[in-house]
């Protein structure tokens, strides 16, 4: 029993949500590795790695900081592997980004920052959080960080960006555009919106090549229900579908998520909500708040 009991308290107090070595972390356990002597051909430098995580960081260093916890972001550049992951070890919030996955050639400026707010959502996406045994931990699950990701962080850092001239330069698919049009009212809004499901899309397609599954497309959404959630990696058509919703829902950024409502600053069925609401192939919202 007292085995047992000190299982639980490790899980829940202790740092792990994905682990160190990547191995669960933003991808599923992956041998993937590419060192910083590797040229990436498509992925992004070691200088626009470093930029986009001091772009993250100064948005969310003082939101950590008034929480009273302190923010450790690892830039592990060297370090060839291709996943990210996130840690707490009491107030300290720590977040990994590795060098390997910067270098994929499917991974953009976008999609890295995209993986940088998941690991962000493990720590700040509210409920549901995983379930270790009969106790809840500090971090809100696969799922839920993914919904996090487009529907706080990545709006948050990017929203004074020119984002006109960015979506510009992108290849957007016509419902991308339909559904940001139908929800946001100015152009700039509209703009974020269309820039961080374009940013997602580099994000699933990698999680599709590594999971050797079809590529995710934003126009065939997965239709299948978990009859109770799923703590785990969705499959990346799923994760997709999780980002785009997150984009699509209009909650005020400054309306913060809760760690045991899974409705405060959601979409959400239980208002009614018909935008935004997170994919029924990972989330059951009559079994999500644990």
């Amino acid at each position: 029993m007292k085995l047992i009991t000190m299982m639980v308290l490790s899980l829940t107090f202790g740092a792990i949500a994905c682990d160190i070595d990547g191995k669960t972390g933003f991808a599923p356990q992956n041998d993937l590795n590419i060192p910083s002597s590797v040229k990436s051909i498509n992925g992004i430098d070691k200088e626009e790695f470093m930029k986009v995580i001091d772009e993250v960081v100064k948005v969310y260093k003082p939101i950590i900081e008034k929480n009273g916890d302190k923010l450790t972001m690892n830039k592990l550049w060297d370090n060839g592997t291709v996943n990210a992951s996130a840690q707490r070890q009491g107030s300290n919030v720590i977040i990994n980004m590795y060098g390997g996955l910067a270098r994929h050639s499917l991974v953009t400026r976008d999609g890295f920052a995209i993986v940088l707010c998941h690991e962000l959502g493990h720590h700040l996406g509210g409920a549901p959080k995983i379930k270790r045994f009969f106790s809840t931990t500090w971090a809100s699950n696969e799922g839920q960080s993914d919904y996090f990701a487009t529907l706080k962080c990545f709006r948050k850092v990017y929203l004074d960006d020119d984002n006109a001239s960015i979506v510009a330069k992108l290849d957007v698919h016509p419902m991308i555009e339909q559904k940001c049009n139908s929800i946001y009212k100015s152009e700039a809004e509209v703009n974020l919106c269309i820039r961080s499901i374009v940013a997602a899309q580099s994000t699933t397609n990698l999680l599709a090549s590594l999971g050797k599954q079809d590529m995710p497309k934003v126009d065939t959404p997965d239709t299948s229900e978990v009859s109770k959630t799923n703590h785990k990696h969705p499959k990346a058509q799923c994760r997709l579908d999780t980002y785009f919703a997150g984009a699509l829902c209009d909650r005020p950024l400054a309306q913060e998520l809760s760690d045991k409502d899974a409705n405060i600053g959601t979409c959400n069925r239980k208002n009614n909500d018909t935008q935004g609401l997170r994919s029924r192939c990972w989330y059951q919202p009559k079994k999500s708040i644990w």
